[in-house]
């Protein structure tokens, strides 16, 4: 039944993608997501951002197919999809309308977990913090206020992340499948198959997203996917003591600490609106200065590759703070420690990028781009100064090291 279900979810978003894909000239005009619409927009051409249908449709097959065998109990799925309709609702119709704010956007998600709390008792009590967890117990309001947050919060977050090619739906597989495995440990089979039928419908998806960039799951898709696993969390954590609260929480590290950490960044350094976009995220810092190669034909096929390179570098960084919270979900204090380690290597990682000064192990694509901006410059011809004035200005946007000028070289040995 497990294998079916996610088989159904899997064959049904691929299908429901491809149908969209393929019939993009009927709806394109209110479904497009333009080149120029925003700062946060790396893609070339217009481009559907209602892959959100396909991702509810295959998620609930799957799920509805386990519930006619047995292993979901029927009102109990009803419920769950009741409380996510309001929240993918809204995503759903700023995708079509562009009209919907992030403000409008968050109360949703509210609404959504506020339904989740009436419906399924889906309320977090514990966050494994002695002194926190009395007040928790001791003001229930405070324990819906949390559930509130927590899962407007991590809607938000995978938004947020929702930037290249593949980069969020590879995380949501990453964090949904950690999530179905420790369900499976604890015998939860009803949370196990919601995770891994969502997982299924995300990688049908994925398959016309990624490297291609064919459609966008649009924020019907992200917060979709966002309250998704901030129910299941906080259903798990609820129902089964065994599991420590951290550990979902260190599986949304990256996306939950992106949108804090861009929030301080505009409010507090920049001085400007928490929710005005920008693009500062370390996603996109990595697309321009990591993968960064500017020097190349600034024409569709480049800016898609140089799209589609950037996710891998946030797909393993990932994966490194999934991996330690499979295997120590029981131990809060071991989980806290790699929250924090997390945070640490976050914040280094965003100061030296941004800094111009990317790790070793991370700049050998700029050694490429200055290369490739070198040939194509000699192959241009002109003057030796003009091949490296054009060079450097290439390579500048790169955040790479750019090449001395002939003039800067000359003075440097005459100061010797």
């Amino acid at each position: 039944m497990t294998s079916l279900s996610i088989a159904v979810g899997f064959v049904v978003a691929w299908i429901f993608t491809g149908l969209l894909v393929y019939f993009e000239r009927v709806h394109l005009h209110v479904s497009s997501d333009h080149t120029d619409s925003g700062p946060q927009k790396f893609h070339a051409r217009p481009t559907p951002r209602i892959g959100g249908v396909a991702l509810l449709g295959g998620g609930l097959a799957g799920a509805g197919l386990a519930a006619w065998f047995g292993g979901i109990d029927g009102d109990w799925l009803v419920l769950f999809a009741v409380a996510l309709l309001p929240v993918w609702g809204a995503g759903m119709l700023e995708d079509v309308t562009k009209r919907v704010g992030p403000r409008v956007r968050l109360l949703s998600t509210f609404v959504a977990a506020g339904l989740g709390i009436w419906l399924l008792d889906a309320r977090l009590e514990r966050l494994d913090l002695p002194w926190v967890d009395d007040w928790l117990a001791a003001i229930p309001l405070l324990s819906v206020a949390l559930t509130l947050v927590a899962a407007g919060g991590i809607s938000h977050a995978i938004n947020i992340i929702d930037g290249f090619n593949g980069l969020a739906g590879a995380v949501v597989i990453f964090v949904l499948c950690a999530l179905g495995w420790v369900c499976h440990q604890v015998g939860d089979g009803a949370l196990m198959l919601v995770c891994l039928s969502f997982a299924a419908a995300t990688l049908g998806f994925l398959l016309w997203n990624y490297p291609r960039g064919a459609i966008f799951a649009g924020d019907g898709g992200a917060y979709l996917w966002g309250f998704v696993i901030a129910e299941v969390s906080v259903l798990l954590v609820r129902r089964h003591p065994e599991v420590s609260a951290w550990f979902p929480m260190l599986l949304v590290a990256y996306p939950v600490w992106e949108t804090l950490f861009s929030v301080w960044r505009r409010r507090f350094f920049r001085k400007h609106a928490a929710l005005q976009p920008d693009s500062l995220h370390l996603h996109q810092l990595i697309f321009r200065r990591v993968v960064g190669w500017t020097a190349w034909p600034q024409d569709q096929r480049h800016l898609l590759r140089r799209n589609s390179l950037t996710s891998p570098y946030l797909w393993a960084f990932q994966l490194a703070w999934v991996a330690p919270a499979v295997a120590f979900w029981r131990s809060t204090g071991i989980l806290v420690f790699f929250a924090m380690l997390f945070i640490v290597t976050y914040n280094w990682l965003y100061a030296r990028i941004v800094r111009f000064r990317t790790p070793g192990w991370l700049a050998r694509s700029q050694v490429r781009a200055r290369s490739e901006a070198r040939r194509r410059q000699l192959a241009l011809g002109g003057s030796l100064a003009d091949r490296r004035a054009a060079t450097r200005n290439s390579i500048m946007q790169t955040g790479g090291v750019p090449l001395p000028e002939p003039q800067d070289r000359l003075a440097r040995r005459a100061g010797r």
